[in-house]
């Protein structure tokens, strides 16, 4: 498997929508499903298993408009997409979605039949949590696709079917050649009299001399791209203490080490990219604070008035924290807006890091770049996160996303406060350990409540751990450790716990009336997106 990528997995995607793991990832494999049809759909068909989450999750988390979006071409931060439903229907789009019994292993499985007056193609695809996507089938036939490449498709007979022995050599000079291309691979799946030819590489392959049955092209989705080979010098907390040794490197310094292997980047370039980053998220934090609106959601705008108690001296004194609740609420807000968020690490914990990264540093008058070199330590604390599990909710409860960001902002904190490598990993096990279990239940099936309250919580709970670690407290467990003991406890939790809206909150009565008085208000108005 490709490794992870701070800007691939763990801060990002720039996106709008309530959820990274139905909205951006739904996008993503929305534009391959695109390319497989050339962009030309006719008709989709969606199915989703039963015992998956998606089936109750679908339409008010966002996956339909990430993946109608998705179909037709736009990107995750395109502001047309709260009426991505509208636009499918005005291209002419037919659209089925069902629910089917198939007992698909994983909770976030898409199966797409698309049709135009030419073909049909079926694929399916996972969202694995942060917006992040795997292929896992075409027409049939089981690939990997992560969407970091530029993969060429390429059906054509079989050596033993091919008369023209012309054709044939073309086929056989065509792998060969296709693997000495830089960062590619050519894999080959044989289907009796045809073979296809999955070549995945950096740029689209040149099939001039081939004589094909059929090409596609299907364009990388991530910021990052793949390559063959890729070399990382650590892929866990443990690897990169023995890497480090005794030299006691910065957590945000070693941070930029592993993306410039990961992404083929220079120092500046990492640290650049942080930057522009932290300056959407700054301009983010300052929309949800002047005032959001959008209608299908559960609360109301808050931040504009905790502001004012704040600065009117009206509130507890809870010094930096309640600047950092302020940002902190005022991220989701933006996001229940459908407003461009970072999914950092996923969007429905995407203000509890960046919240209390930027709220500390304009405490301390810090720059922009000590704000990204906090988050790049925090991106590399994610690093591990997601090589050893997930973020994905639907997989391992709020633990996976509000933990994570808690687990990941304490570093970042302690990066701020001039902290050491061992300081900011001690305050990343201490946030993690106090957050396991927490189960993932969204009131009236928006990624609304409880998850404001949970990603105040986590932020708090990580300047908390913050300064335990700065002032010499023992995590006792060791960081890979207790990614490992989540990872366990998600196996013991049960699935109406895991983002399915059959569980805790999400079932009370009071969440059900909300749920059906939101419904009651888009059916009324006629529009998915009301506003």
């Amino acid at each position: 498997m490709t490794p992870v990528s701070i800007f691939n997995d763990v801060i990002g995607p720039v996106m709008r929508g309530p959820s990274s793991s139905h909205c951006a990832a739904a996008l993503r494999i929305g534009r391959l499903a695109r390319d497989l049809m050339d962009g030309e759909i006719g008709e989709v068909l969606v199915e989703f298993d039963r015992s998956g989450s998606l089936p109750t999750t679908h339409e008010s988390q966002g996956s339909d408009m990430g993946l109608f979006g998705g179909l037709l071409g736009w990107d995750a931060d395109d502001e047309r997409l709260p009426n991505s439903a509208q636009a499918l229907s005005d291209a002419g789009i037919k659209l089925r979605i069902e629910t089917v019994d198939v007992g698909d292993p994983h909770p976030n499985t898409y199966r797409l039949t698309l049709k135009n007056t030419r073909e049909s193609h079926t694929l399916i695809a996972i969202s694995n949590g942060g917006g992040m996507i795997e292929v896992i089938e075409i027409d049939g036939v089981q690939m990997h696709m992560d969407g970091g490449y530029h993969e060429t498709l390429i059906w054509v007979p079989s050596p033993e079917r091919q008369k023209d022995e012309r054709q044939k050599k073309d086929s056989e000079s065509f792998c060969l050649s296709s693997f000495c291309l830089p960062d590619s691979k050519t894999i080959i799946h044989d289907l009796g009299n045809q073979q296809l030819l999955q070549v995945k590489a950096a740029q689209f392959a040149a099939t001039a001399d081939l004589k094909p049955i059929s090409i596609k092209k299907l364009s990388p989705v991530l910021p990052v791209p793949s390559r063959e080979d890729i070399r990382v010098p650590f892929t866990s907390c443990a690897a990169m203490l023995a890497h480090d040794g005794t030299k006691n490197t910065p957590l945000w310094q070693l941070a930029i080490d592993y993306e410039r292997a990961r992404g083929n980047f220079m120092e500046r370039e990492v640290i650049d990219k942080m930057i522009e980053i932290v300056r959407i998220l700054r301009k983010s934090i300052a929309s949800g604070i002047a005032g959001t609106s959008y209608e299908d959601r559960v609360l109301h705008h808050q931040s504009g008035r905790f502001a004012e108690m704040m600065n009117a001296g009206r509130l507890l004194d809870g010094g930096t924290l309640n600047r950092i609740i302020l940002y902190v609420t005022a991220l989701m807000e933006v996001k229940s807006s459908m407003g461009v968020i970072v999914a950092a690490p996923t969007a429905g914990a995407c203000a509890a890091l960046p919240g209390a990264v930027i709220a500390m540093a304009e405490s301390m008058h810090q720059s922009e770049e000590d704000m990204a070199k906090a988050m790049l330590a925090a991106g590399l604390i994610g690093v591990f996160i997601a090589t050893r599990w997930t973020f994905a909710a639907e997989v391992g409860g709020c633990q996976a996303e509000g933990g994570a960001a808690a687990c990941m902002a304490a570093a970042a904190l302690v990066t701020l406060a001039g902290g050491t490598r061992d300081q900011a990993i001690a305050a990343s096990s201490m946030a993690f350990q106090s957050m396991l279990g927490l189960i993932c239940d969204p009131i009236a099936n928006r990624v609304e409540a409880p998850c404001l309250g949970k990603n105040v919580m986590a932020a708090s709970n990580a300047l908390s751990c913050a300064n335990m670690a700065l002032a010499g407290y023992d995590p006792l467990i060791p960081l890979d450790e207790v990614i490992d003991a989540a990872k366990a406890v998600a196996h013991a939790m049960p699935r109406e716990h895991r983002c399915t809206s059959l569980g805790g909150l999400a079932v009370t009565p009071t969440s059900l009336k909300i749920e059906e008085r939101l419904a009651s208000l888009k059916k009324n108005c006629g529009s998915c997106a009301c506003r």
